[in-house]
């Protein structure tokens, strides 16, 4: 990966931006491109010549910088070594606050310092994800490597590939395989992991998103905290809330319109069976929009409602027709919960911030003639950091609402 004398120069908007604490440029805010080779670290300059710092340099994405450090990429040194040791204190902080669970985000991104890099840890198994033409460099790629055999000495290494993303960043096709097996180990995809006292099952090569539901960890145990009575768990995909519900309700039904998800789920439920008391969970395969206006209209009633749809807004152009969404979802929820209830509902859009939740939550609640009070606000739990400053890393909401 060599060092080069080409910086990048960039305008007076990006400038704000990295001064703000974001680190990345986009390619409409470059007054003049790097003459270097794909993934390449480059030097930031404005065009004053005042020097920003060193940033890994994508060749094709809208995303044409993201910043590694504030010194000039001669006095980095050699990026391996840099990598490394970000990937050393990414660990030690997972190690310092990831309670009762095997598994954790081990990187995140820039989060953690390393844009363009996700590592997952499954008890056993670990998956990674490249994101940006640097990390996919030979050199970089073997030393994210030959850390996790070393630190995480997991039983396989999985790579998880985002096609689109790697068409964003012209990088060769890529399948999701598995990169690397203990001595002796055959391949293999899957492992059972344990969070909150609750056992699941996870297959690298079925699951839509690469932490599973890793991010919703410390929200599960808070929904179980607050949860009781009759409850309805609606986009329950894997059945990640629902089981912890299981253990605190008298009645649980489980909502989700994909068939292989709900499967994965009645297989965690059985995980879980043994010495376990509750209720068994009612799984049903619906589409959640219907099925909470047909349960509406016919007075169904619940103690305990979770609403942990996907993104609706994928890009602030939809954000209009998001808010409308999370609205109909609300007002229903709200219209179903017996007084004294709890509703649990989240939105993982980084568009829609926490305000503009709260803010179509007040008006649900007043087209619902309802009193609701917050009991907690969350986020992702903490093994994905949220970094002021970079507002994509605080995507996840989830609050918690006593319903009167």
């Amino acid at each position: 990966m060599a060092h080069n004398d080409h910086s990048a120069v960039i305008n007076a908007r990006a400038v704000a931006r990295l001064r703000a604490g974001h680190v990345w440029v986009y390619r409409s805010d470059l007054v003049q491109a790097p003459k270097t080779e794909p993934g390449a670290l480059v030097d930031v300059r404005d065009e004053r010549k005042r020097t920003f710092g060193s940033a890994f340099y994508s060749t094709t994405s809208q995303i044409a910088l993201r910043m590694l450090s504030p010194q000039t990429a001669s006095a980095v040194g050699p990026i391996p070594e840099l990598v490394r040791s970000r990937l050393v204190a990414a660990w030690d902080y997972r190690r310092k606050i990831v309670r009762e669970s095997d598994a954790c985000r081990v990187v995140f991104s820039e989060a953690d310092a390393l844009p363009g890099l996700i590592v997952d840890r499954y008890a056993d198994l670990v998956t990674f994800q490249v994101l940006t033409q640097a990390f996919d460099q030979p050199q970089l790629r073997e030393t994210v490597l030959g850390w996790i055999r070393e630190k995480l000495s997991p039983a396989c290494i999985l790579e998880r590939v985002d096609a689109r993303i790697r068409q964003l960043e012209s990088l060769a096709p890529r399948e999701d395989s598995v990169v690397f097996t203990r001595d002796g180990e055959s391949p293999r995809t899957s492992t059972e992991f344990h969070m909150n006292g609750v056992r699941f099952r996870y297959d690298a090569a079925g699951g839509q998103k690469t932490g599973a539901f890793l991010d919703q960890r410390e929200n599960y145990a808070a929904a179980e905290r607050h949860a009781r009575g009759d409850a309805l768990d609606v986009f329950c995909y894997q059945g990640g809330f629902a089981l912890h519900l299981a253990r605190v309700c008298s009645q649980v039904t489980a909502v989700d319109s994909s068939r292989p998800a709900l499967e994965v789920a009645e297989q965690n439920e059985k995980l879980n069976a043994a010495g376990r008391k509750g209720p068994e969970i009612e799984w049903m395969e619906a589409n959640a929009f219907d099925l909470l206006k047909d349960y509406s209209s016919n007075g169904k009633q619940y103690d305990t409602i979770v609403l942990d749809p996907p993104a609706f807004a994928k890009s602030a152009r939809n954000l209009p027709t998001a808010m409308r969404g999370y609205k109909e979802l609300n007002l229903r929820a709200l219209k179903m919960l017996r007084p004294g209830g709890t509703l649990v509902t989240c939105s993982c859009s980084y568009h829609v911030e926490a305000q503009l939740f709260l803010e179509m939550m007040a008006s649900a609640a007043a087209d619902a003639h309802r009193s609701v009070r917050v009991l907690e606000r969350r986020g992702a739990a903490l093994d994905h950091p949220a970094v002021v400053g970079i507002p994509e890393t605080d995507y996840l909401k989830c609050f918690i609402f006593h319903v009167s």
